[in-house]
């Protein structure tokens, strides 16, 4: 049987070719009304639709927040999986962002939902949360693996509540936030041309040089766009690392929807302006 390509290899030529930009489906109730459409299950799939339609066969990456789906139920879930499998197709990898962390059994379950190729919610890559520690995480890097897919794991988050979880030192004087990276590092040796374990790290906390991000992985940026940074404050924020950054706009892009020419030019317009950042 033939191993499957891993997610870092994947990603990275998708970064070469399509440039380094995800594209977040976030299916707000505001951002349903400004496309023209009601805030039920009908809004949500024409919304879905059009931003694959205008975006799976250009952009790197995709990322669906699955909470904006889930809220509606089975029938919100039955959306979401034809959003992911409709992306694929199209040739954008699909990031799940749902943030999925516990233990033994129940992570198991989870990595199956989200990380098994035979599920209709299989995704190229998945957010996790290590909050439970990182060890935890486990039935996860081996699903990923087994799969050729990646995870992305919370580490320095863009909201300011995170900094009282993620800067707190434990006894070794490590932050949480530092040992979070050194284990993706530990799971990315010798992974070449990219490992297939990322951190999220935003794009908006300034100056990180106190941080070992070189993990050997992609670097999951939001913040660009709405939050307010900008693909020119990427160098500062990642230093040397920064070629290895996925930044992630939500908002920045599908404000200007619903139209597939707004979508198209807002997207590329990102893509240069990260390009031109990054080198």
């Amino acid at each position: 049987m033939t191993e499957p390509e891993p997610f870092g290899a994947r990603l990275r030529s998708a970064m070469d070719t399509r440039g380094p930009l995800c594209v977040g489906i976030d299916p707000h109730a505001s951002l349903l009304r400004d496309w023209g459409l009601d805030d039920d299950v009908a809004g949500l799939e024409r919304f879905s639709r059009t931003t694959v339609e205008a975006l799976a066969d250009r952009v790197a990456v995709l990322k669906p927040q699955s909470a904006f789906f889930e809220r509606f139920g089975s029938r919100g879930v039955a959306v979401l999986e034809k959003t992911v499998a409709e992306a694929r197709a199209a040739g954008a990898l699909v990031l799940m962002d749902a943030k999925r962390g516990d233990i033994g059994s129940t992570m198991s379950a989870y990595a199956a939902a989200f990380l098994d190729p035979a599920g209709p919610l299989f995704s190229d890559a998945l957010t996790v949360s290590p909050y439970l520690g990182f060890g935890a995480l486990a039935p996860a890097v081996e699903a990923a693996t087994a799969a050729g897919a990646g995870l992305f794991v919370l580490a320095l988050t863009s909201n300011p509540e995170g900094r009282e979880v993620q800067r707190a030192a434990g006894a070794d004087g490590a932050t949480v936030a530092a040992t979070v990276l050194r284990h993706l590092a530990e799971s990315n040796a010798g992974a070449r041309p990219l490992g297939s374990f990322g951190a999220v790290v935003g794009a908006t906390l300034g100056d990180l040089s106190a941080f070992e991000l070189g993990v050997n992985g992609p670097l999951l940026a939001p913040g660009i766009g709405a939050q307010g940074a900008t693909p020119a404050d990427l160098p500062a924020v990642f230093g040397s690392a920064a070629r290895n950054v996925v930044p992630s706009v939500s908002r920045g892009v599908l404000r200007h929807g619903p139209t597939t020419t707004g979508l198209r030019d807002s997207a590329a317009r990102f893509a240069d302006q990260v390009r031109e950042a990054v080198g």
